[in-house]
C-alpha cells in the first residue's frame, strides 16, 4: 500500500483533500458544502447503475417484437441489438474508470448519463435495425461511463463498517433491474417496443440533475495517465470478431469465414495483451491477473455470465416462441426469478464478507446449474408454468442472487487499494464479454429449429448453461480466504466520510 495517497473531493465550489495513512485509518473531516447524505448519494448513483442493468433486461423481453418490427429480421441480426451494447460496454469499462480518476469521476458519470439518455432517445426513433444497433452502441458507451464511476463515487461516502453491505447493495442493483425489466418491458412493448427506450430518457436526465446538485467530485490529483485508446480498439475488435464467428457460424456453415473470424480474434487478443504489457496506462492491468483469487473470481464471473445471458434470452424466446405467450404475459412470467435474485443478493453480500466469497459464489453457481438441469428434465412443449417453470426459475434466481455479489467482493478483498477501481472495472469487463459470448453461443446452438427439434435445441442451450455454471463453481471453490496482508473491503484507499455520531 502506498504510504500516503490523496484524492480531491470537490463540491459547492470548495475543495477538500483527505489523506489515508499507511494503516488505512482515515482522517475525518466535515462534509463539504452542498454535499448530500450517504443515503441520498447512494440513491442517486443507483439510478444510473439501475438504468444500465434495466436496459439489458427490458430489451431482452422486447426482442421478439423488435424482430417483427423490422420485417422479421433473423435471430443472428437481432442478437446484435444486445451484443452491440454489451461489447462496447465491456471494452470501455476500464478506460472509463481510469478517465474518471484523471478528469473526475462525477464528470465521467454525468457524461455517461447524458450519452445513455441520448442513445435511448435515438433507439426509440430508430428507423432501421442498423440504426438501432448504432444507437445501442451509444447506450453502451454511456453505461460503461456510469458503472465504474458509480462505485468510485459511492464508496467514499459510506462508513467503512457498512461498505460490504453497500457493495452487496450495489451488486444487487443488477438484480433489481432484472426484476423490473421483464414486466415493465412486457407492459411497454404491449404498447410499442419504442417505449422501452423512451422510459430511460427522463430517468437519465433527472439523475443527471441530481448528481450536479448533491454528488461531490472525486479525482486523483496525481493525474494518472490517460487510458490506452488503441488498446481499447483492439479489445473491441477481438470480442466483436469472436462474437461474429459464433453468431454467423450456422449461416456460414462453419466454413473458412468462421475460422478466419476466430483466428483474427485470437491474433487481436494476443496483440491486446502485448499492448497491455507495454503501455503505461493499459486497458487491462496484467498485474491484477497474477493475484490468484482475483483471476479465479474473474474467470468464474466470465463463465457464469455466459450461462446467465443464455438463460435470459433463452427464456424469453421459449415462452414467446414455444409456449406462445404474449410479450406482456412473458414479462410477468419471468419476473419472479430476478425478484428472488434481488431479495437474496444483500444477504449473500454480507455472508460472502463473513465466510468468504468463494463458497457463497460456488453455492450460487451450483444452484443455477441445478435449475438448468431441471429445465431439461421437466420442461416440455406443454404449458406447466405454475407447477414446474416457476419453481425452477426461482431456484435459478436464488443462485444468481448468491453468485453476483461474490464476484465483486472477491475483487475488493484481494487487490491492493490503488488497483481497486481498475480491478472492479476489469472484472465487470470480463462479465460483459462472457455475456456477449453467451448470447452468441445461444444463437449458434439454437440455430433455426423445426417444430420437431425445437425442444431438443433449447435443451442443448440449457446444457451449455449448466456446463458454464459448473465450471464457474469449480473456479470459485479454489478461492481461499484472504491472507492477513490482503486489503479488506473496510480499508479501501478512497476518501471516506466519517461515520455519523
Amino acid at each position: 500500500m502506498e504510504p500516503e495517497r490523496r484524492y480531491e473531493l470537490i463540491a459547492g465550489g470548495k475543495q477538500q483533500s483527505r489523506a489515508l495513512l499507511a494503516s488505512g485509518e482515515e482522517r475525518g473531516v466535515a462534509s463539504p458544502a452542498g454535499r448530500g447524505s450517504p443515503g441520498t448519494i447512494f440513491a442517486i448513483l443507483a439510478v444510473g447503475v439501475f438504468l444500465a442493468s434495466l436496459d439489458l433486461f427490458i430489451v431482452n423481453i422486447a426482442l421478439p417484437a423488435i424482430e417483427r418490427g423490422f420485417g422479421g429480421a433473423s435471430l443472428a441480426g437481432i442478437s446484435w441489438v444486445l451484443n452491440g451494447y454489451t461489447i462496447v460496454y465491456a471494452a470501455l469499462l476500464v478506460p472509463a474508470g481510469k478517465l474518471g480518476d484523471v478528469i473526475g469521476r462525477r464528470r465521467v458519470f454525468i457524461f455517461g448519463l447524458a450519452a445513455f439518455g441520448l442513445g435511448s432517445a435515438l433507439c426509440a426513433a430508430a428507423p432501421s435495425l442498423d440504426f438501432l444497433i448504432a444507437a445501442r452502441v451509444l447506450q453502451g458507451v454511456g453505461a460503461a461511463a456510469v458503472t465504474p464511476t458509480s462505485l468510485g463515487l459511492m464508496l467514499p461516502v459510506i462508513p467503512p463498517a457498512k461498505r460490504p453491505a453497500a457493495i452487496g447493495g450495489w451488486a444487487a442493483l443488477g438484480a433489481v433491474g432484472a426484476a423490473t425489466g421483464p414486466p415493465l418491458g412486457g407492459l411497454l412493448t404491449d404498447i410499442s417496443w419504442h417505449w422501452i427506450f423512451i422510459v430511460n430518457v427522463p430517468l437519465a436526465f433527472g439523475a443527471l440533475l441530481a448528481v450536479l446538485r448533491y454528488v461531490p467530485e472525486i479525482r486523483d490529483p496525481a493525474k494518472p495517465s490517460l487510458p490506452d485508446g488503441f488498446g481499447t480498439l483492439l479489445l473491441i475488435a477481438a470480442v466483436s470478431l469472436a462474437t461474429l464467428g459464433l453468431v454467423k457460424g450456422t449461416d456460414w456453415s462453419w466454413d473458412g469465414r468462421v475460422i478466419g473470424c476466430f483466428v483474427a480474434a485470437a491474433g487481436l487478443a494476443v496483440a491486446f495483451l502485448y499492448r497491455s504489457s507495454r503501455h503505461r496506462s493499459p486497458v487491462l492491468e496484467l498485474s491484477i491477473i497474477r493475484v490468484p483469487a482475483f483471476a479465479l473470481a474473474t474467470l468464474s464471473a466470465t463463465l457464469f455470465f455466459a450461462a446467465f445471458s443464455v438463460m435470459l434470452i433463452g427464456n424469453v424466446f421459449f415462452l414467446t416462441g414455444v409456449w406462445h405467450y404474449s410479450v406482456l404475459r412473458g414479462g410477468l412470467a419471468l419476473a419472479p426469478g430476478p425478484i428472488a435474485a434481488a431479495a437474496i443478493a444483500p444477504f449473500a453480500g454480507r455472508l460472502a464478507a463473513r465466510i468468504g466469497p468463494g463458497a457463497v459464489g460456488a453455492l450460487g453457481s451450483i444452484l443455477f446449474a441445478g435449475s438448468s438441469f431441471m429445465f431439461i428434465e421437466y420442461i416440455g412443449v406443454g404449458h406447466s408454468y405454475a407447477t414446474i417453470f416457476l419453481p425452477i426459475m426461482i431456484v435459478g434466481g436464488i443462485g444468481v442472487g448468491f453468485a453476483l455479489p461474490a464476484f465483486t467482493i472477491a475483487a475488493t478483498r484481494t487487490l491492493a487499494p490503488q488497483l481497486l477501481a481498475t480491478g472492479i472495472g476489469a472484472q465487470s469487463m470480463f462479465r460483459q464479454i462472457g455475456g456477449a459470448l453467451g448470447v452468441a453461443a445461444f444463437v449458434a446452438i439454437l440455430g433455426t429449429p423445426t417444430a420437431d427439434t425445437i425442444l431438443a435445441r433449447f435443451n442443448d442451450t440449457r446444457l451449455f448453461m449448466a456446463a458454464a455454471a459448473i465450471l464457474a463453481s469449480a473456479a470459485l471453490v479454489l478461492i481461499r480466504r484472504p491472507a492477513p496482508t490482503a486489503v479488506p473491503t473496510d480499508n479501501l484507499d478512497l476518501p471516506s466520510q466519517p461515520a455519523e455520531s
